[in-house]
């Protein structure tokens, strides 16, 4: 059964990386702050949980998506300047 558990990390983490992809593109992150930050504390504090109990799967889907989330609160609130000569 633990396979099925690494399947949906996987899927879970996959996820997050068009997101991701787009945000480092453009420089910034359209995403809702309250939403990153609410998804990055909530992620953080089951990655702490799981640790805890000594669950590979859900420690590291936690961590990767608290990570994921952290990047894009980055960018939301450190925007890149756009270059000059592009729109």
């Amino acid at each position: 059964m633990q396979w099925m558990g690494y399947v949906g990390l996987t899927a879970l983490t996959v996820c997050w990386i068009p997101q991701s992809i787009e945000t480092i593109k453009r420089g910034r992150c359209p995403v809702n702050l309250t939403f990153l930050i609410l998804s990055s504390l909530g992620s953080l504090i089951l990655a702490v949980y799981a640790w805890s109990l000594g669950d590979p799967v859900f420690t590291t889907l936690n961590t990767l998506t608290t990570l994921s989330a952290a990047l894009n609160i980055f960018y939301k609130l450190f925007p890149r300047e756009p270059q000059e000569g592009t729109a």
